[in-house]
């Protein structure tokens, strides 16, 4: 997570894919999540072409 996610915020995740990193806009899967920078995230959707719904991610 390299920018903060809220209600109301775009935030933005870096993404390792084809052998690079690449920047998508971010939504918290959970309306009223707040997610700051830094956090390791879990994508679960997607939009076309750039957006991502994450919630944050444990590996515990």
């Amino acid at each position: 997570m390299t920018g903060r996610v809220g209600p109301g915020l775009v935030g933005e995740i870096m993404v390792s894919v084809r052998g690079g990193s690449e920047a998508f806009y971010a939504h918290p899967q959970q309306p009223d999540e707040v997610i700051e920078p830094g956090t390791q995230v879990l994508i679960v959707d997607f939009q076309a072409p750039r957006t991502a719904y994450v919630e944050r991610w444990s590996s515990s």
